[in-house]
């Protein structure tokens, strides 16, 4: 699971990523700060199993605090997207291919309006945020088309020569775009061309790779820098005109939280709407003053500074992700070692036991025997459909 951070220069993209993941990725108010993509690993927050089977864990490939497993999702952040990137202008064609693997897109945007359509600083307020959602989506349509178009004619010369479905065709050539054939099947019912019938597909081209894009790499809008002057309205009207998810964050002020959590002024959990003073002379006057003020404008307004809001969203409602822990004791919820509850893994709904055994070692798979659920010893086959919050042993010949 892979999801990428999209936007213009100086929206906020590597501070999002910084108040996710405080990898301290570089940051800064001029186009293309990020030329490299940033890579990062934020937590995502679940109740732990140990609360409810009232036991000690050791986690080893996740955290748990206070009863809640923190669980790995990766990140990307990519160079800022100025319009005509799909032609090479900019970073366009770098930002592009460093996407190809994402499985979701968060676009940030400046909900504030205070920079142009290529990153640079105007007037608060001057421009608008519902500009930067088009301008990128059509950005993105241009590079999908033009990937295609490149072989097009050639494709709909094979198709009808060997008699094959162009559908076929069309998912070679996007698999590195890691497009299933699922959503190109789907895609094409939506638009309503032949499959067999590459003549219905001239005039409907663009249609289809949008419909194809929606469902690839489907975006979550988020209006950053909200705490700022005209930001609420720009957030009223981007939820207005769009039909995809939009949320209200402020990256700087989630960021400033955990510095100072880190630094042991405040006690701060990601995505509370409270926090405690610790140490009030190390903290100082300034920064006090900067705390009720992120509390007023932020907290107790829209419950959060929205940053961990956001990923629970993408993570477990849009790709709609579960989370199963692997044991070889099923009484003692523990691993060989006598670790318990150490692994927690993130799985799309709907994984099966054998699915789930390819992810712990591919020998599992190969030699899968069956699974045991904990603590009941419920015997399962390879078929059974892993639930949220399942603890399974993996029975295999596999040593």
């Amino acid at each position: 699971m892979l999801i990428g951070i999209v936007g213009k220069p100086s929206c906020g993209k590597s501070t999002f990523l910084n108040a996710l993941t405080m990898v301290d990725a570089k940051v800064g108010d001029y186009p293309f700060t990020t030329v490299k993509p940033n890579r990062g690993t934020a937590y995502v927050r679940s109740p732990c199993m140990c609360k409810i089977h009232e036991v000690e864990d050791n986690p080893k490939n996740s955290k748990c605090k206070d009863g809640i497993r923190f669980l790995p999702v990766s990140f990307l952040d990519v160079a800022g997207l100025v319009p005509g990137a799909s032609e090479g202008r900019g970073l366009g064609n770098k930002f592009l291919d460093d996407l190809r693997q994402a499985d979701i897109l968060l676009h940030i945007v400046d909900a504030s309006g205070s920079l142009d359509a290529e990153g640079n600083p105007i007037d608060k307020g001057s421009w608008d945020p519902l500009n930067d959602v088009v301008f990128l989506a059509n950005e993105i349509d241009a590079w999908i088309l033009a990937i295609i178009q490149r072989d097009y004619v050639m494709m709909k010369k094979k198709a009808l020569a060997e008699k094959l479905h162009l559908s076929t065709l069309l998912h070679e050539k996007l698999t590195g775009l890691a497009v299933k054939k699922r959503i190109i099947d789907d895609a094409i019912r939506d638009v309503g061309i032949i499959n067999d019938d590459a003549s219905t597909w001239d005039d409907k081209l663009a249609e289809l790779v949008t419909a194809i894009r929606k469902k690839a790499k489907p975006m979550v809008i988020v209006a950053n820098k909200i705490d700022q002057p005209k930001a609420e309205d720009n957030l009223n009207k981007l939820k207005e005109n769009l039909s995809i998810d939009v949320f209200p964050a402020a990256a700087l002020a989630e960021v400033f939280l955990r510095s100072e959590q880190e630094k042991g002024t405040i006690s701060y959990n990601p995505g509370n709407s409270t926090y405690k003073i610790l140490d009030q002379e190390k903290l100082g006057e300034q920064k006090t003053l900067l705390l009720e003020k992120i509390d007023e404008s932020l907290l107790k307004k829209y419950g959060s500074t929205g940053v961990q809001a956001i990923l629970s969203y993408v993570v477990f409602n849009l790709l709609n992700m579960i989370v199963v822990y692997p044991v070889e004791d099923t009484s003692k919820l523990a691993d060989k070692l006598g670790n318990v509850l150490p692994d927690a893994y993130l799985v799309p709904k709907g994984t099966t036991a054998i699915e789930f055994a390819a992810k712990v070692h591919t020998d599992f798979a190969k030699n899968f025997i069956h699974g045991q659920l904990a603590p009941s010893g419920r015997r399962i086959g390879a078929d059974y459909e892993l639930q949220n919050n399942d603890i399974i042993k993996i029975v295999s010949a596999a040593k």
